[in-house]
């Protein structure tokens, strides 16, 4: 059980581009929704989970400079610019930049491979992992299997994880993992695997560009409801709160409402 194949939103007006990025970001490597105009890469963002977004800066007329804005509205999320090699369109691609805040600039021509790798590393679900991995001990996970488990569930960036696939990669039956993850006093499967998509949802929250409801969508959420039944059975505050809680205050109100508690 890897981490999912990252999801790119790519705004390219251009059918130069789209093929470019289609080429570069292959089936077999990565989800890619294509975007030909603003109001389009808002909904994609919107209606689904997203690692990065790519921003055609050689298109014409205002559409790229009004996505690449986009970047302030969801800071979360990181932009990139694609912009040609030719230098009378280099203006067109200054100026795109400075609409909005990128995380690196793609040039056209560039080795597919390495718009990849360049994307890797920013990517939301990989950010995530990362920013996660140490919280393990913070919320009582402290063997070997426990912190494996951890790893592979913030592996996932906050999206659903079911136990029978984290118990089929390490190797455990369903019930046998459920048993060793809890003992010793550690906190249940279920609790950790929905407080790591709290976490998530939490940093989501933290965008303009989202809403409650934007937020239980792209993390798999059956409802807005869902996420603040799952918030307050979790952390004891409503959904509207996530926003303002730090990944410190929810871990800490995750203990003190007592992890092993039954939901």
């Amino acid at each position: 059980m890897g981490p999912p194949p990252p999801a790119i939103v790519a705004f390219g007006a251009r059918d130069r581009s789209r093929a470019l990025l289609r080429k570069a970001f292959p089936r077999r490597r990565s989800t890619l929704t294509l975007t030909t105009s603003p109001a389009a890469t808002l909904e994609a963002l919107q209606g689904r989970f997203t690692d990065a977004v790519i921003v055609d800066l050689g298109a014409p007329g205002e559409q790229g400079k009004e996505v690449a804005a986009l970047s302030r509205e969801f800071p979360s999320i990181p932009f990139f610019a694609l912009g040609p090699l030719r230098a009378t369109e280099l203006p067109q691609v200054a100026q795109g930049c400075a609409a909005g805040e990128f995380a690196d600039l793609l040039v056209e021509g560039m080795e597919d491979a390495l718009q990849r790798d360049l994307i890797a590393p920013h990517a939301v679900t990989t950010r995530f992992a990362r920013a996660m991995a140490p919280a393990a001990e913070a919320i009582g996970l402290t063997t070997p299997l426990q912190q494996q488990v951890w790893a592979l569930i913030v592996g996932q960036g906050g999206r659903a994880v079911r136990t029978e696939e984290l118990a089929t990669a390490v190797g455990l039956t369903r019930e046998h993992l459920s048993r060793r993850f809890s003992a010793g006093g550690a906190p249940n499967l279920k609790r950790v695997i929905d407080l790591a998509r709290l976490l998530a949802a939490a940093d989501f929250a933290k965008n303009p560009g989202f809403d409650l409801p934007d937020v239980a969508r792209v993390l798999g959420f059956a409802s807005p409801t869902h996420l603040s039944t799952t918030c307050e059975r979790l952390v004891g505050v409503r959904g509207a709160s996530l926003a303002r809680l730090r990944a410190e205050d929810l871990m800490r109100r995750f203990q003190g409402a007592g992890a092993r508690s039954r939901g």
